[in-house]
């Protein structure tokens, strides 16, 4: 008599154990979205797509960042986030009314945030909508997705086309010498934190007399 349950593979106490959790954790996110009081700008609230190269910055990263893109505009200043999710959710999560932003990303998901979002892929860097019009943003916020000159040489066309000057651009320290190359920024002393830890450090650069030293 053959019995089929030889054939159905079994985890090790440690697997399921280790599972569980996982699972555990992904009900406990998922309660806190539904639990009263969320807020959909809460940093996280659309979860890390690793596959997209996607690692969120820290809340006082984001909120630093977010800051700092502020006092940069200047009132009523306009804000672009080119794939900087975490910045431009801290800048809603903010609540202020004297700037505006708009966020640049690949990932549709960030479509829930309705006219503010516009796709983009680094790969066409002045796909744009008309509307984005040449020199318009009194501050670019950026954060390359992978570290590699082409995709910083490529993201930086769209940089230079949005912004009336400044730049605040966070990538990789072994960036610094292309930063320079490509968009004439420098690097600060802040250094920006993941919620995670990633094995590059990062950096931040600007081309203007920053918050961030």
């Amino acid at each position: 008599m053959d019995d089929d349950d030889d054939d159905v593979p079994q985890l090790s106490s440690h697997t399921l154990a280790a599972l569980q959790e996982f699972y555990l954790e992904q009900q406990q996110r998922e309660g806190m979205k539904t639990s009263q009081g969320f807020n959909q700008y809460s940093v996280g609230s659309i979860e890390e797509d690793w596959q997209l190269s996607q690692f969120w910055y820290s809340d006082e990263t984001a909120a630093c960042l977010a800051n700092e893109a502020i006092v940069a505009a200047g009132k009523g200043g306009r804000i672009a986030c080119v794939s900087a999710p975490s910045v431009y959710q801290k800048l809603r999560e903010q609540g202020g009314t004297d700037f505006s932003v708009c966020i640049l990303e690949y990932d549709r998901r960030f479509s829930v945030y309705g006219e503010e979002f516009i796709f983009y892929d680094y790969n066409d860097p002045l796909n744009l909508p008309g509307h984005l019009l040449p020199h318009s943003f009194d501050i670019v916020v950026a954060d390359p997705p992978y570290l590699s000159e082409e995709c910083l040489q490529k993201t930086a066309q769209t940089i230079k086309y949005l912004t009336k000057g400044k730049i605040l651009l966070c990538t990789g320290a072994i960036m610094e010498e292309q930063a320079a190359k490509h968009l004439g920024v420098k690097m600060c002393k802040f250094i920006p934190k993941h919620s995670r830890n990633l094995a590059n450090e990062f950096r931040c650069y600007v081309n203007y007399a920053s918050g961030l030293d």
